[in-house]
């Protein structure tokens, strides 16, 4: 009866799991395809800094106008073991202003709080998102073509960044 239950009970564990993973890839598969157009209302996030946000629409959370305040670091990419991680918060670091000002598809700010794509590489989570990654790669790439941050998210928001091909980031960044 003991070894019933317990299998019964491993069994039913595993459906939770399984059930529990499709979701989230549901989740994230919508994340990818959300472009919404139009404009977020705003918010106050922490230290009095607006958030934009914009239920309706389902614009993920961000920040419209450049920090009054210095921003939170970036982890530091030499802990990392991979080089395209590496390579990722390397630029994540350089371009903090603009990453603060990009909403995450990856819908962290609803997960995991995030107020912005910053967020995303001054904690793990960068680590291990793709999206994040990418919309990262696509912010740095973007803003050494003298786009600003405004230009940049509208185009994070038409999806622009899903094309980003991370593959050019697997080997370590020349040292300057």
């Amino acid at each position: 009866m003991l070894r019933k239950s317990l299998t019964t009970a491993a069994i039913f564990g595993l459906l939770l799991a399984v059930l529990g993973a499709g979701s989230l890839h549901a989740q994230n598969s919508s994340a990818q395809n959300a472009a919404p157009p139009t404009a977020p209302a705003q918010t106050q996030g922490p230290r009095g800094a607006s958030v934009a946000t914009n239920h309706k629409a389902d614009i993920p959370a961000y920040h419209p106008e450049a920090p009054k305040e210095p921003l939170p670091e970036t982890l530091d990419s030499k802990q990392f073991l991979d080089a395209a991680t590496r390579n990722v918060y390397t630029l994540a670091a350089k371009e903090k202003d603009f990453l603060y000002q990009q909403p995450c598809y990856c819908r962290c700010d609803k997960e995991v709080g995030h107020k912005s794509l910053l967020d995303c590489f001054t904690d793990y989570h960068g680590a291990h998102c793709v999206l994040c990654k990418k919309e990262a790669v696509f912010t740095y790439t973007e803003s050494q073509q003298g786009k600003t941050a405004a230009q940049i998210r509208q185009e994070i928001m038409d999806g622009k960044w899903k094309d980003v091909d991370l593959t050019k980031h697997d080997d370590p960044l020349p040292s300057n």
